[in-house]
């Protein structure tokens, strides 16, 4: 990558990881402090006011990724930045539980993530895209696995109302990173307007924004029973379940990049997704059928983190190539919505499964959603890497 790219990519990653932190931080603990909010008792409404943000998160990507094709992608994400700092805000001040629901759905209407992905594809060359969004993913894993092990001792010390007034915080950090570190989106000059339709109908975008809702499906759902399996079938207490996640957050970073190489400069996408979409069903098929001991379980989270990593990185990169250039945003703000709608899906149908099923069951859905997107990924288009002129490169 060139300087600048390699400026884009790790300037991107921070406001991705920035807001995202404040976000992971709230949720291993706020369950517990719920109870000690009037209508905290109610477990409907501690299960919407997390859910909350995956909603209008739902609603608002599309509108944004649209406005940011209009109206350019820094002032999007500024406007959403603002918007998100305020709702979490609103939560840091909420007397009780409606407050706090509130408060995260003002959170998910500030819906940047079409947005900042459309800008970094904006802003770098399309053999070098794969390796920026791997970035920005790897640094989403990295705050998921950090904030597991941070959230208790923060709350300990600054209780709810602190870390969502941190939250606020970050994402008006990220706001002067945005403007001083990262360069322009290029304007759109001689591409027509296409139509919301046009995007919603294309067949190889269909076929990439299933994969992105699967793979959110199969996470959430996973980590309904994982938690559980960890501490009845692994002997560790809960407060300990870090010691599994941030090794293998970490190990799959370096197991995923020789993989994005591969992808990117060696021109092997199609058997990089597909292998990593079949690691997908080899791990819930692991799980279904070998899923015993601390080791094992570790070794299987491992292997879905590989996958789920590689599968993060390419996914929007791919979207960023089969779109048309003047219907970038409106793409991506698809895929961030389909992502939206399996994180929610896969929770509360992992929930359903799981308690009326079992674990097992879970697991063996998982495989099922795999297995069907492995079969759609057989039929895929992959773009031809196209390389850009040299008065281009950047």
């Amino acid at each position: 990558m060139s300087p600048e790219e390699r400026r884009v990519g790790a300037s991107l990653a921070s406001i991705f990881a920035l807001r995202m932190l404040g976000l992971f931080l709230i949720l291993p603990v706020f369950s517990l402090h719920a109870k000690t909010l009037p209508g905290g008792d109610n477990l409907a409404l501690v299960g919407f006011a997390l859910g909350a943000y995956g909603l209008t998160q739902a609603i608002f990507q599309i509108p944004c990724g649209v406005a940011s094709d209009r109206w350019g992608r820094k002032l999007v994400i500024v406007a959403g930045l603002l918007v998100f700092a305020l709702g979490s805000f609103v939560a840091a001040w909420a007397p009780d539980i409606q407050w706090v629901i509130a408060g995260r759905v003002l959170q998910g209407m500030g819906a940047i993530s079409a947005a900042v992905t459309a800008l970094a594809a904006d802003l770098t060359r399309e053999e070098q895209r794969t390796k920026v969004m791997a970035m920005i993913g790897s640094s989403i894993g990295l705050v998921f696995a950090l904030s597991l092990v941070g959230a208790p001792i923060l709350y300990g010390w600054i209780g709810m109302a602190g870390l969502f007034a941190m939250t606020g915080v970050l994402a008006l950090a990220a706001i002067g990173l945005l403007l001083k570190a990262v360069p322009p989106a290029p304007p759109l000059h001689g591409h027509a307007k296409l139509p919301l339709r046009r995007v919603l109908a294309d067949p190889d975008l269909l076929k990439l924004n299933l994969g992105i809702g699967v793979l959110h499906m199969i996470q959430m759902a996973m980590f309904v029973v994982l938690p559980h399996a960890l501490v009845d079938h692994g002997g560790l207490p809960a407060a300990a379940h870090w010691q599994v996640y941030l090794p293998a957050v970490l190990v799959s970073f370096a197991v995923m990049i020789p993989a994005i190489i591969a992808a990117e400069r060696k021109d092997r996408m199609r058997p990089v997704f597909r292998g990593a979409v079949a690691l997908l069903v080899v791990v819930q098929l692991g799980l279904l059928l070998a899923g015993q001991g601390l080791w094992t379980l570790a070794f299987w989270l491992l292997l879905f983190f590989v996958a789920f990593n590689v599968l993060e990185a390419t996914l929007p990169s791919l979207v960023s190539r089969t779109a048309p250039p003047a219907a970038k945003g409106a793409a991506l703000g698809v895929y961030n919505t389909t992502q939206a709608i399996g994180l929610f899906v896969g929770g509360a149908a992992g929930g359903y499964i799981a308690q009326h099923f079992g674990d097992n069951a879970v697991f063996a859905a998982c495989a099922g959603l795999a297995l069907v997107w492995l079969a759609v990924a057989g039929t895929m288009n992959f773009p031809q890497r196209r390389a850009a002129p040299a008065a281009e490169n950047v």
